[in-house]
């Protein structure tokens, strides 16, 4: 009775000063040195501002079709890719990229870091068997005790908020990190689209130059017919030998082109693409594709605006002029969650510099011998607490304080130039929204007119009213304004992706 007594009355003594600790640590662990986090002011103009100099129409125009507010969630990529092979595409990529699967894993490690600040929290506890051996002071000779049960290891009691700064600090990172893995994955989704779409303006590059190198190898075969009849000059064989050979550089540089956009789609996606699932070469041309002289028929610019493969492969997008919705963009939020560890980190550096309480203990089975150990009555407990405050470190303390205010300032800093970044990339996809459009609609005019003018002047060749010479530059100026037309449709599609894109997705 008097064992069982003597063991309750031991469990409370130690319970006792363990309910001290939590309570200091629930008063104390309210204190918190660091600053105030407050979100920095947008170094940028709160609208966005079109374009009204010389295109004043189209920017009303442009304005008229945008929503006064920026639109309250971002466009998923899914809604706005509306090609079925592109969308099999950036499926692949989002699964196989390894770009975004080194982005996905440090996010587990940056989660797996906060579950290691989150455990400082607690006490440390195990379990173990000691035996020491050191002599008996009233006799000199060698006394050995032996212990075993429980033992708690150094634990810290939050005083001034030390352990929860630097668990703030964790928790942004681990924020930073996801939304530096929403960048890359909206990095990867706007790389993959660029791609495809350089891939369909191959394919009509290809398709063009072939057209343009049969043409212009049947010109030349009549040329030659005429020049051994002494019908034309050697001046104009010449010519028309010029211009198969620009066809030829034309195709050439086109198939390398589309070979290195496949070679890029590969890497975005992490395999390589079926041959059926990416825009494939265009069929031959007729044989018969030299210019009729008979067709009255001319192209309009409608209709050579309507002819367009890139159109309808993404939707609109939606997009405001205010810019608050830069605030949203993934590399935003990531600096902005980065300048919040650095402003964490603040307090855990201050709190550094005032004293800082421990506490050790342990509990179990004491005795003078081995076997002791595992017989009862032997109950004994330990419980130590130390408080150390470092009176001179040669001025380290303050230097690392110094460092991390420095450091909150640099996040500042970066902060600011993301958002400046932002703007920027914003402001100049909403002024190509209107630019490129009317750019497009005044180069189809000019490849319609291009078009007519190479009809034209071959009816009069043929009329003996016009030389071989003038058909010769209808038809470079022809082929100038049809690549021309490719290259604005190409760039004009691109710029609706950096929109996207710029928008945070």
């Amino acid at each position: 009775m008097t064992t069982k007594t003597t063991m309750r009355e031991d469990s409370i003594l130690l319970l006792r000063p363990l309910t001290l600790a939590v309570a200091v640590t629930l008063l104390t662990g309210c204190a918190d040195l660091a600053p105030t986090y407050q979100r920095p002011a947008a170094p940028v103009p709160a609208q966005f501002v079109l374009p009204t100099a010389a295109a004043a129409s189209d920017a009303a125009a442009a304005a008229a079709a945008l929503p006064a507010s920026a639109p309250a969630e971002p466009l998923a990529w899914g809604d706005w890719v509306r090609d079925t092979g592109l969308r099999r595409q950036v499926e692949a990529a989002l699964a196989h990229n390894r770009d975004l699967r080194v982005a996905a894993l440090n996010v587990e490690r940056a989660r797996a870091q906060l579950d290691v600040s989150l455990a400082d929290r607690y006490p440390t506890i195990g379990a173990g068997v000691t035996a020491n051996s050191s002599p008996n002071p009233a006799t000199g000779n060698q006394a050995q005790s032996y212990t075993a049960g429980l033992q708690l290891a150094s634990w810290e009691i939050d005083f001034l908020g030390r352990i929860r700064t630097l668990n703030d600090a964790a928790r942004s990172q681990l924020l930073a990190t996801e939304a530096g893995r929403r960048s890359a994955e909206l990095s990867i989704v706007a790389a993959v689209t660029q791609t495809w779409l350089a891939l369909l303006a191959d394919r009509q590059a290809i398709d063009l130059a072939q057209r343009s190198l049969a043409s212009r190898e049947q010109t030349l075969a009549l040329t030659q017919l005429q020049v051994k009849a002494g019908a034309t000059s050697v001046l104009a064989l010449q010519g028309n030998l010029n211009l198969v050979s620009q066809s030829r550089v034309a195709l050439q540089q086109a198939l390398r082109q589309r070979a290195q956009n496949l070679s890029t789609l590969s890497l975005l996606t992490g395999s390589q693409p079926a041959a059926d699932a990416v825009p494939g070469l265009p069929p031959p041309p007729p044989a018969a594709t030299a210019p009729n002289a008979n067709t009255a028929a001319v192209d309009t610019t409608a209709a050579v605006l309507a002819d367009d493969p890139l159109a309808g492969v993404l939707a609109d997008v939606p997009a405001g002029l205010d810019a608050s919705v830069l605030l949203r963009r993934p590399d935003v939020v990531q600096a902005e969650r980065q300048l919040e560890a650095a402003n964490a980190n603040i307090g855990a550096a201050r709190a550094a510099m005032f004293p800082r309480i421990t506490l050790t203990g342990s509990a179990g089975q004491a005795s003078s011998q081995f076997s002791g150990l595992f017989q009862g009555g032997n109950f004994a407990w330990t419980l130590g607490a130390q408080a150390l405050m470092t009176i001179f470190d040669a001025g380290r303390n303050q230097a690392n304080v110094n460092a991390t205010t420095v450091g909150r300032d640099i996040a500042v800093a970066q902060y600011e130039r993301a958002i400046q970044a932002a703007f920027k990339d914003t402001a100049d996809a909403l002024d190509g929204l209107s630019t490129w459009r009317a750019q497009r609609e005044a180069q189809a005019e000019q490849s319609a007119s291009a078009r007519e003018i190479a009809r034209l002047t071959d009816l009069r060749v043929r009329a003996g009213a016009a030389s071989e010479l003038d058909r010769l530059d209808a038809q470079r100026s022809l082929l100038q304004a049809e690549q021309a037309l490719l290259q604005t449709r190409l760039a004009e599609q691109l710029n609706r992706v950096a929109l996207w894109k710029a928008l945070g997705g």
